[in-house]
């Protein structure tokens, strides 16, 4: 456990790491539950960091930072309007991307928060945070823990949280994944992603779900392993998104299973995407901004890296035709993410 630097009002902020002993190490910090690093062997044994990010917390607080390795919430991805219904009452979030809510919106999401580190050991860490009743807009008191583990050739994240009133609940965690090696390369266009969906959510204007559910088709068919290069040349015009930014409805549900197969013909390393949750969200990290300074002065930029979000359906508290997103006092949410590497 390390000094990190400050975090919003200048709370102490710490970075832990974990290794697994075979070769893996993964850094966690305290602000924003936030994957900061990642080792991983190639498939010569040679480790490399392949998630982006930053080599402070005053960084990671920054308003340059787009929700690197956060667990983002208390709801991931956008709600129209910034505003939903429950019970009756109607109740307005922090427009942060107006006139649009995302990622849990502004100073009070999750990710801005200064989580306690309730128990952690060489290969594992428990975080936990409340989010008080009203912040950005959402009712009732949550609590959230967050616990990493590192073992068996994976890194595990689950989270659970409890509420004192009805609130939508939809939390993620947001890596920037490049398994070439963060940075080194530039870009993930080379590498081969499967996501394990048959059908996905369109969207319209500002990102947001028009409400259907439709067969994948033409560059969101990911059924068989694609050259994400060739899927964000074809999505590239596309004024909406310019690259993938699509939600996929995962195959089967009731427990863990493979959601995503991503992998890097380079280095060989091949990381297996398994979760509980229904939706996966697929980020090509199109508006990532030029010239990003991050880890090590490497320097990001769009199509640098993936974000594979395992979600609930995108703005639930809005679509009643989507599965519901509302945790109620005496329930318990549940979710875990499991990232497994190998090499080939």
């Amino acid at each position: 456990m390390e000094a990190f630097g400050r975090g919003p009002g200048g709370a102490e902020v710490r970075v832990l790491e974990l290794d697994d002993g075979r070769g893996m190490r993964a850094r966690v910090t305290d602000l924003g539950a936030a994957l900061v690093g990642l080792e991983v062997p190639d498939a010569a044994g040679r480790p490399a960091d392949v998630v982006l990010g930053f080599d402070s917390a005053e960084e990671y607080a920054g308003e340059a930072n787009p929700h690197m390795g956060a667990t983002v919430g208390r709801v991931a991805n956008r709600v129209s309007g910034a505003a939903f219904e429950l019970d009756g009452v109607r109740y307005r979030l922090t427009a942060n991307e107006p006139p649009n809510h995302l990622h849990g919106g502004g100073a009070g999401r999750l990710g801005l928060l200064v989580w306690r580190v309730v128990a952690a050991d060489a290969r594992s860490v428990e975080l936990a945070c409340e989010s008080p009743a009203g912040s950005e807009g959402y009712p009732g008191r949550l609590s959230v823990r967050a616990v990493y583990r590192l073992g068996g050739g994976a890194l595990e994240v689950a989270y659970r949280a409890e509420t004192d009133a009805a609130t939508p609940v939809n939390l993620t965690n947001h890596a920037y994944f490049n398994l070439a090696g963060a940075g080194e390369e530039g870009s993930v266009l080379g590498h081969e992603l499967r996501v394990e969906a048959d059908r996905c959510t369109p969207v319209g204007a500002g990102m947001l779900p028009t409400g259907r559910v439709e067969p994948v088709s033409g560059p969101l068919d990911l059924r068989a392993a694609r050259r994400i290069g060739d899927g964000v040349a074809e999505l590239a015009a596309d004024p909406v998104a310019g690259g993938y930014d699509h939600n996929f409805v995962l195959r089967g549900g009731g427990g863990v299973r493979t959601a995503a197969v991503l992998g890097d013909p380079v280095s060989g390393r091949v990381m297996e995407l398994q979760t509980d949750q229904p939706c996966l969200q697929v980020y090509s990290g199109n508006q990532v901004a030029r010239g990003l300074a991050g880890k090590g002065g490497r320097v990001y930029g769009p199509w640098g890296s993936v974000c594979l979000e395992p979600q609930g359906y995108p703005d639930a508290p809005n679509r009643p035709e989507f599965p519901g997103a509302v945790l109620r006092p005496g329930e318990v949410y549940e979710r875990t993410i499991r990232y497994r590497f190998g090499a080939r």
